[in-house]
């Protein structure tokens, strides 16, 4: 690239110059300069701070991340005899995760003859609905993959 467009640190138009010439100019100002649009014809240089440039960038993509929530999927784990206190127990912590805008998978375990009564487990994972349908509503429907019953449920928040 023998010609270059050169813009300075300020704005200022310097026009189209040899590389060379626009490395000068640059250097006597103590900046560096930073081909910013190489695609075009010429190649257009802004002549700037490079280091400083560089830690701005950073910060603003810090600042973007820190806006950002990232959601995560939180299991809660029971059981097709699980007593009315304890899930009660387990309801209000779903209910933090929900509020928290995390997802909720309610996953039912089943050992031994227990499989035999996999209503009871879909009874179970029904009623967690009813209980929480005012904080999240169900991402994925009640399915059975092999001893499991599982269920996902997304915040409303």
């Amino acid at each position: 690239m023998p010609q270059v467009r050169v813009i300075g640190h300020d704005g200022h138009q310097f026009g189209v110059m040899p590389t060379v010439e626009a490395l000068k100019i640059a250097e006597n100002s103590r900046l560096d300069l930073v081909e910013v649009a190489p695609n075009a014809t010429p190649p257009v240089c802004r002549i700037m701070d490079f280091g400083k440039y560089q830690y701005e960038k950073s910060k603003k993509e810090k600042e973007g991340r820190k806006k950002q929530h990232t959601v995560s999927v939180k299991e809660i784990r029971l059981r097709p005899k699980t007593d009315t206190h304890d899930l009660e127990t387990k309801l209000n912590q779903a209910k933090k995760f929900l509020e928290h805008k995390n997802k909720v998978k309610f996953t039912v375990f089943f050992r031994g003859r227990e499989l035999a009564y996999k209503d009871m487990g879909r009874v179970l994972l029904e009623r967690v609905v009813e209980s929480l349908e005012e904080y999240g509503t169900v991402e994925s429907p009640i399915k059975m993959e092999g001893r499991r019953m599982t269920m996902m449920l997304n915040s409303k928040f």
